[in-house]
């Protein structure tokens, strides 16, 4: 039986990533929602979530000491990034009149803008949420079994734009096309929720949960 974390820093509901892992895991795995830096850093794998403004996250991380838990367990084992815990592996995001992040990757997160439109001219509602798809763009073995353009579930007012290309595995379109899911090594991560996301999340956490890190 393996153990698989899921990172609880005060940012959000993190109880439906729980009982998603549940679901797909059927009790052959232990899934702790934790805080504790340790738990962290011995789990098999582990699962970085969150919900909220990105200065308040990263104070959160600060708070509960698991700034280098986080770090290390991102280049060590098999490491899932859920919304907010996709974009403070960045180096830094203009929300909250700028922040600094963890650094883990490299790129900046970006705000869509007041007056966000499609290429039509047609105003876009900021934050972009509900469902949307998800074009691969490259393979990886958390995509398998799901199909190319598979729609997840959306919740965000600021976006990725990571510095190296090849970390880009999914693109979705709002108004542009930005980088919805990265990947590099034994890391992957992604602005949608997966838990959220009815099949096409579950297939996502169930190829996590069998995934070896390896690509």
């Amino acid at each position: 039986m393996q153990t698989i974390a899921v990172v609880d820093y005060g940012m959000g509901n993190l109880r439906s990533v729980v009982n998603a892992l549940e679901v797909v895991t059927q009790d052959r795995d232990r899934v702790v929602l934790t805080a504790d830096p340790q738990q962290v850093l011995g789990a098999d794998r582990v699962v970085f979530p969150g919900q909220g403004a990105a200065g308040d996250c990263m104070r959160a991380i600060d708070e509960y000491a698991l700034r280098e838990a986080i770090i290390a367990a991102a280049g060590q084992r098999p490491f899932l990034g859920i919304c907010m815990g996709m974009q403070v592996l960045i180096e830094h995001s203009e929300e909250n009149q700028g922040t600094a992040c963890l650094g883990i990757l490299e790129g900046q997160v970006k705000y869509f803008g007041d007056d966000h439109r499609d290429q039509g001219g047609a105003k876009l509602k900021v934050p972009h949420m509900g469902w949307n798809r998800v074009a691969q763009a490259r393979s990886h073995p958390l995509w398998q079994s799901i199909e190319d353009g598979s729609r997840f579930y959306f919740v965000h007012s600021y976006y990725l734009e990571v510095t190296d290309p090849d970390l880009v595995a999914g693109v979705t379109d709002y108004g542009f096309a930005f980088s919805s899911v990265i990947a590099r090594d034994n890391l992957f991560a992604l602005q949608c929720h997966p838990e959220k996301s009815a099949d096409a999340g579950l297939q996502l956490l169930r190829n996590f949960v069998n995934w070896d890190g390896q690509l």
